[in-house]
Formats: C-alpha cells, structure tokens, sequence
C-alpha cells in the first residue's frame, strides 16, 4: 500500500506563496510519477502539475511561470511551490500517486488553500 499526506495549505493574500509538501509511505518502490490536483467549489478535479522520476514535469497552462513542481526521491515527498497567488488558485489541492502499471489511483486527504483578493 501507499499512503500520502499532505501539508503546507492556508489562507494567503493575493500575490503570496505556499508551500505544499506530500510525503508518501508505504511501497513507495511502485510509484512513478506523482502529482497535484486541486478542486473548486462545483468544479471537476483538474491536474495542476505532475512529476515523473526521471524530473520530467508536466505544468496545467493556468500555473505555468507561477507553481514549480519538485520531487526528493531519497525522501519519498513532492513539493509543489505557489507563487504569484491569485483568488482563482482557491481550491482543495491533492497529492497523488501514479503506480506502475496502475495510474493514478492513490490520494491525499487533501489540503485547503484560500487565496484572498
């Protein structure tokens, strides 16, 4: 099995940063890529930026220039850097785990972010 667990989310003015951090445990050997989701209130789940071992990164168009996505491998734990934050980034982020062979199928509880204006 593996576990996730994140932190790092708050409430923060417009133009600030956070720091999310996920830690995995478990059977972390199976795990490929791992990335962030996050969701509005009424809307669907979208992929904010993902990571793979080999540090390929994949960026949702809406971040691009402002989240850096980055992974400590010997640690086991995926950060995700938010700069330049805007009252649209409001949202529940989740962490996830890509297993191999198995995709995305392992979450974090999630963790809240509000962004104010």
């Amino acid at each position: 099995q593996v576990q996730l667990v994140e932190s790092g989310g708050g409430l923060v003015q417009a133009g600030g940063s956070l720091r999310l951090s996920c830690a995995a445990s478990g059977s972390t050997s199976r795990i490929n890529e791992m990335g962030w989701y996050r969701q509005a209130p009424g809307k669907q789940r979208e992929l904010v930026a993902r990571i793979d071992r080999g540090d390929g990164v994949t960026y949702a168009d809406s971040v691009k220039g402002r989240f850096t996505i980055s992974r400590d491998n010997a640690k086991n734990i995926v950060y995700l850097q938010m700069n330049s934050l805007k009252p649209e980034d409001t949202a529940v982020y989740y962490c996830a785990a890509s297993l191999y062979g198995e995709g995305y199928n392992r979450w974090g509880q999630g963790t809240q972010v509000t962004v104010s204006s």
